[in-house]
C-alpha cells in the first residue's frame, strides 16, 4: 500500500462526521499511520493486513487493543474494520530510549507494564494469540531457509543458542504480553503513560517485556535491577537474573531474525538490511555476556 493510498483509505472510513484534514504519522514499520482530524477531535488510523510469517492477525490486534483500552492502558478503539483501526488520538510523545535513563521514568512504566500483564487479560474476549518466542526463533529459521535467505549459514548456530537459552529460562508464568515494548510505543502524556501498538500482543512470560524493554532502551545493571525489583516486589536473586538473561537474549535474537525476514518478505520503505546488522551485533554481545556470566 502506497502512503498515498493509505490516506485515500482514511479519510474515507464510514465513522467521519464530516470532512477531515489528514497526514502521515511518523512510525511503524509493517503498517501506515494516519491523524486525522474530525472536526474538534484527532484520531490515529491504523492501515495494515495480516503478517503470518510475523503471527501478525489484525483480529488479535484488535481483541487485545479493546481489552488494553478496557484495562486503561492504552488509547479507545472507536472504529474498526478489516486492516483498519481508529484509535483516539493522545497528547503526547513516544519515549526515547534515553527517557529510561530517569529513575522515575523507569518506575512508571515498570509499573505500566506490570499493570498491563495482570489487569488486560481479565477483560479479554474469545481466541487470543500466545507469544512464545522460542517457537517464533524456530519458525523464523524455518522460513529463512524455505526463501534461500542470505542468512541461511547462520541458522544452526542460532538455533542452537537459542536451545541454550530457553533451557536457560525454564518454566514460565504466564502474562498476557505487549511483546514489543520499543520505547517508540510508550507515550508520555501530561499526566501518564500509555502503551501503543499490540500487533504482537499475546500470552507470554514477564521476562520477555522486560528484558525487550531494557535491551530497547541500552539499560544498565543498576537500572535493570530496580526494574526487576519494581515488578516483583523484591531484589532479583542469581535464579531470576538467569532467567531474565536468558530470555533478554531472546528477545534481541528474535528482532535479529524478524529483520531477516522482513528483508525478504516486506515491501514497505525501511532498510531492513541495516536494522539486522545492528540487532545482530548486539545480540552477539548480549550472548556473550550471558555465557560469560553464566560460566
Amino acid at each position: 500500500m502506497t502512503p498515498e493510498l493509505a490516506l485515500q483509505i482514511a479519510t474515507g472510513l464510514s465513522c467521519w462526521e464530516g470532512p477531515v484534514e489528514a497526514g502521515p504519522l511518523e512510525g511503524g514499520i509493517t503498517n501506515h499511520n494516519i491523524l486525522v482530524k474530525d472536526g474538534a477531535r484527532q484520531y490515529v488510523v491504523r492501515l495494515g493486513q495480516d503478517i503470518p510469517e510475523h503471527g501478525i492477525m489484525r483480529w488479535n490486534e484488535l481483541s487485545i487493543s479493546r481489552a488494553a483500552q478496557a484495562a486503561g492502558v492504552s488509547p479507545a478503539v472507536v472504529h474498526a474494520e478489516p486492516g483498519i483501526l481508529v484509535l483516539d488520538y493522545i497528547e503526547s510523545r513516544a519515549l526515547g530510549e534515553s527517557d529510561l535513563d530517569d529513575a522515575d521514568t523507569l518506575r512508571a512504566v515498570t509499573a505500566l507494564i506490570k499493570t498491563t500483564h495482570t489487569r488486560v487479560p481479565d477483560h479479554l474476549r474469545g481466541n487470543v494469540l500466545s507469544f512464545w518466542v522460542f517457537h517464533i526463533l524456530r519458525d523464523y529459521a524455518a522460513t529463512l531457509r524455505e526463501k534461500n535467505s542470505r542468512h541461511v549459514p547462520l541458522l544452526d548456530g542460532l538455533l542452537e543458542q537459542c536451545a541454550t537459552l530457553q533451557a536457560a529460562v525454564g518454566p514460565v508464568e504466564l502474562v498476557l504480553g505487549h511483546n514489543d515494548l520499543l520505547p517508540a510505543n510508550i507515550l508520555m502524556s501530561k499526566d501518564r503513560y500509555w502503551l501503543i501498538d499490540w500487533e504482537y500482543g499475546g500470552f507470554n512470560s514477564p521476562l520477555f517485556d522486560l528484558g525487550g524493554l531494557s535491551s530497547n532502551c541500552g539499560l544498565g545493571r543498576d537500572a535493570e535491577a530496580d526494574m526487576l525489583s519494581a515488578y516483583f516486589g523484591t531484589a532479583p536473586d542469581d535464579d531470576l537474573w538467569r532467567r531474565y538473561e536468558a530470555m533478554k537474549c531472546a528477545s534481541l535474537l528474535r528482532e535479529t531474525m524478524w529483520s531477516m525476514v522482513s528483508e525478504i518478505s516486506s515491501i514497505l520503505d525501511f532498510d531492513y538490511s541495516e536494522y539486522t546488522e545492528k540487532n545482530l551485533e548486539r545480540y552477539r554481545r548480549s550472548f556473550a555476556q550471558f555465557l560469560k556470566e553464566r560460566a
